[in-house]
């Protein structure tokens, strides 16, 4: 198992970051690194299924034993070394994200080759993966892990702290790297739900390392899914739609860069802030709003819709050729 959570974790660590994947490279310096992968997964394949049969010969399962007398299933010698394992790559993998930290776009030029912007860009989906496994992993441990000594508590406190708190910095990691790219290319809507679900996760982790404190989580399930439901409910009050088009029309007085294509794919909500920008911009990213859908009864009454078309009053949208030079899809 542990083999299995190296290979899976590892690979997805080292495709976010290039100094990571290189120190990876340096461990097995005769394979490259999709060869290592490809054949690691199989092998591991293979381990697992061995250790398994031979601790079902070794040691059978008793059928006849009270499965309700016990605790847990998995004994600290079962879970200990993936989960260790999981501890040890974590802390390589944010000891280059230190360095990367304190190095600067200088740092990211020298080792990955790319801006500071395709670098941030490269890692952050996988970083999100990560994130989501760990909490599986983290979950599946605290919830089938025997927990009847003092030793066998304070080993789970101690290897799923140690993991929930490499993971936030994670997290964060990931949020930067977000911040960074957002700096390069401006916000778009789905940039700005991931940002929002990746802040709820580490939310979430912040209440996992509070409920391994105690070793008592029956607070934790309703605890999720109620910040998960305060959180859509806050992003869908605030308008992302509205919030991206005021934020790149803010970065355009600021920068002049601006994809008005991407703009005037955006629905009504964007309409008032679109409307502060100059006459040549503002009638590309307006291209497709100009005229909003006209309500068939008060039914199909919207309020974006209404502002939009308000707003719009005395505004004139000139028919353009637009070309974008600048895009935010990268």
């Amino acid at each position: 198992m542990a083999v299995v959570l190296l290979v899976v974790f590892g690979s997805l660590l080292a495709g976010a970051d290039k100094g990571f994947n290189d120190f990876l490279e340096s461990l097995v310096p005769d394979w490259e690194v999709g060869e290592y992968v490809r054949m690691g997964l199989y092998g591991a394949i293979a381990a697992f299924g061995a250790v398994g049969a031979c601790y079902l010969v070794a040691a059978p399962p008793q059928i006849g034993e009270d499965a309700e007398s016990r605790p847990g299933t998995l004994r600290l010698k079962d879970y200990g070394l993936p989960v260790g394992a999981l501890v040890v790559l974590f802390t390589g993998f944010v000891g280059t994200q230190v360095a990367v930290l304190f190095g600067g776009e200088a740092y990211v030029m020298r080792t990955a080759g790319v801006t500071f912007a395709e670098y941030a860009r490269s890692g952050f989906w996988q970083l999100l993966w990560v994130t989501i496994l760990t909490l599986a992993v983290i979950a599946g441990v605290a919830r089938f892990a025997v927990k009847q000594t003092a030793r066998e508590q304070l080993w789970l406190r101690v290897l799923l702290g140690a993991l929930a708190v490499l993971t936030l910095v994670i997290v964060a990691s990931a949020l930067s790297r977000m911040w960074f790219y957002q700096q390069a290319y401006g916000w778009t809507v789905l940039r700005l739900l991931v940002a929002a679900c990746e802040i709820w996760l580490g939310v979430v982790y912040l209440m996992v390392i509070a409920s391994g404190i105690t070793l008592r989580a029956n607070w934790l399930p309703r605890a999720v899914v109620g910040t998960g439901a305060a959180f859509f409910l806050a992003v869908a009050v605030a308008d992302p739609e509205r919030v991206v088009a005021e934020y790149n029309v803010s970065r355009f007085e600021a920068t002049q860069k601006i994809d008005t294509y991407y703009l005037s794919t955006l629905s009504e909500d964007a309409v008032p802030a679109l409307l502060r920008l100059p006459a040549e911009e503002r009638d590309c990213a307006l291209q497709y709003l100009r005229t909003p859908t006209a309500e068939a009864d008060w039914r199909e009454w919207n309020l974006a819709r209404h502002n939009a078309r308000r707003s719009l009053e005395g505004v004139t949208v000139t028919d353009r050729t637009c070309e974008s030079p600048y895009s935010s899809e990268r």
